[in-house]
């Protein structure tokens, strides 16, 4: 079959590599219909390289139609439409139970001291071949995958993946109060979807910032107050901005939807690009115990959200020698939940969202689709945010 494979530091190539099959008896097999090109994917394609091996089949993002079933697999059937979530979860483990998927015991990667494996993420979720392919092998596939009806296109269920459940659970950690305000750095598909879902919900006014004209207008569309940070003279210009339309205190929450690679840190820019060229031998065992993020965004969400305010993190950090401001967070008393979405304990919540009148605008969300042959165009193209693109997705 065909997949998009990892080869180097901004070298992705659409190979053919062995059929998957079913290993164990909770397994399946799907046949790829649409698979979505994450932001996260970007940070293996620069940041997280020294955790990459060439050859690693990427993408988290997919769905498709079942096409074979393990024995013990008897929720699912050949022919069955589903949704495959990106963390691969059991069910029945004490932190599935207790809805945490992202913390199954059984998948955990233990050797890595790591949650739940993740399809097509890294040796430190368990190096499990992604969905950007043609085929895909699905453990655990009597619990993960997300049956959805025939009939609708691909566009109104593909977020289930990642994208709806991810910004789902960004807001709901947010915790905005009725009638509340809340701050969404970052417009990529997170911030775009969390700011829809924050309004669906019933937030007052939601203010999106952003720095690429494309993303501010396409939230603006929707009713998002947004700000350019291109147009104040410095952060601190645009935080005291959002706090005069909030009574001086700024924001009730804020969700980082930005994450490691964020703007304007130089510094950790420079570590982590030195990081990635080294010799991977080296740059593994470096990063694994001195790896830094650019902490642009989480500074900012820090010194905006309002006192007693909430921060909810939903861009992917992976620095282990961050520098954070406690002082600040202590003397603001600031609320801080963050994590991997939990994707089952929100997709029932989230499926009557998907309706003919698609109120979150599932169906126009992409900006682009390719086939999957035009995977490396497609990860160049969304790495240097160029021709509006937002939301990539792909078919075999």
């Amino acid at each position: 079959m065909k997949a998009v494979t990892w080869q180097g530091r901004r070298d992705v190539r659409v190979e053919d590599v062995p059929d998957p099959r079913i290993e164990e008896p909770t397994d399946a097999v799907v046949r790829i219909t649409s698979t979505g090109l994450c932001g996260s994917d970007l940070h293996l394609y620069e940041v997280l390289t020294p955790f990459m091996t060439p050859g690693d089949i990427l993408g988290h993002e997919p769905m498709g139609i079942v096409e074979e079933v393990g024995s013990e697999v008897r929720n699912l059937r050949p022919g069955d439409r589903v949704v495959i979530p990106f963390q691969i979860a059991c069910g029945h483990c004490f932190m599935c139970a207790s809805g945490l998927p992202t913390q199954c015991e059984t998948t955990q990667v233990t050797g890595e001291g790591m949650g739940a494996a993740l399809f097509g993420y890294t040796r430190l979720y368990g190096a499990v071949p992604g969905g950007q392919a043609e085929y895909l092998r699905v453990p655990q596939a009597q619990f993960g995958p997300i049956k959805v009806p025939e009939g609708p296109p691909d566009d109104r269920f593909v977020y289930l993946s990642d994208v709806l459940p991810t910004a789902w659970q960004a807001v709901e950690y947010a915790a905005v109060p009725p009638g509340g305000t809340l701050a969404v750095l970052g417009l990529g598909p997170i911030g775009d979807m969390s700011c829809r879902i924050a309004k669906a919900r019933g937030a007052e006014r939601v203010f999106g910032i952003d720095l690429v004209p494309e993303r501010l207008a396409r939230a603006d569309r929707n009713g998002v107050e947004t700000y350019d940070l291109r147009a104040f003279d410095d952060e601190k210009a645009l935080v005291q901005a959002i706090r005069d339309e909030t009574g001086g205190r700024g924001p009730d929450a804020v969700i980082d939807a930005v994450g490691t690679e964020a703007h304007g840190s130089a510094a950790a820019r420079l570590a982590q690009t030195a990081t990635g060229l080294l010799p991977r031998k080296l740059s593994g065992p470096l990063a694994e115990r001195f790896s830094v993020d650019r902490l642009g965004a989480l500074y900012m969400a820090i010194d905006l959200v309002r006192r007693g305010g909430t921060l909810s993190l939903s861009g992917v950090y992976g620095g282990t020698a961050d520098p954070m401001p406690m002082l600040t967070l202590f003397d603001k008393q600031i609320q801080l939940r963050m994590g991997q979405a939990n994707v089952r304990r929100w997709s029932d919540r989230i499926m009557p969202y998907l309706t003919d009148e698609d109120p979150l605008g599932v169906e126009g969300f992409a900006t682009h689709r390719l086939p999957l042959a035009e995977a490396p165009h497609a990860y160049d193209m969304f790495q240097h945010k160029q021709d509006g693109a937002i939301k990539i997705l792909m078919q075999p």
